[in-house]
């Protein structure tokens, strides 16, 4: 064999290697958020406040680069001025979900509709960590009431395997 092809065969053998142990490129991805900082102005159904606001925009921007194909809030103020920003940055609407609605019914709704592309779920402190473990079957430690800055992303692999990443927005 000349130096030339037996270069050739090496160079694809090696390429070959690197595709097969490479981890497959997610088809769908879930990213999963408390809403934002809320204010006091009202009890039942209270707004952002400009932290919260600016939080929000931070996620926007985080999300810019993403295939976003869908926004899913509950019905309340701070949950849809969350996902407000993502959702205008990317031409969408707002999809209401019931935040009384089990976690793993949601979550199958979620995977059926949209598998694939990313998808923004916005929900409450005891709720966002239930979806993402729904979405992604595993654990999820619970979100103290305090805590606003947790990302829960699920990639879901074309072969169906999940994987949680979870980031701060700081």
């Amino acid at each position: 064999m000349h130096p030339i092809p037996r270069l050739a065969a090496i160079a694809l053998c090696v390429s070959l290697a690197a595709c097969a142990s490479a981890q497959p490129a997610p088809s769908a991805s879930y990213v999963v958020v408390r809403h934002a900082e809320k204010a006091s102005d009202d009890p039942r159904d209270p707004n952002l406040t400009d932290a919260g606001r600016a939080r929000a925009q931070r996620l926007a921007t985080w999300l810019k680069n993403e295939p976003l194909r869908a926004v899913y809030a509950t019905a309340y103020r701070r949950t849809q001025q969350t996902g407000e920003p993502a959702a205008l940055a990317h031409g969408l609407s707002t999809t209401t979900y019931d935040a009384k609605q089990p976690a793993e019914e949601f979550a199958a709704q979620v995977r059926r509709d949209h598998p694939q592309g990313t998808t923004l779920i916005v929900g409450h402190s005891n709720t966002a960590p239930l979806i993402a473990a729904a979405l992604c079957g595993c654990t999820v430690e619970p979100m103290p009431e305090t805590e606003f800055d947790r990302r829960m992303r699920i990639d879901i692999d074309a072969s169906g395997r999940a994987q949680l990443t979870q980031t701060r927005d700081r």
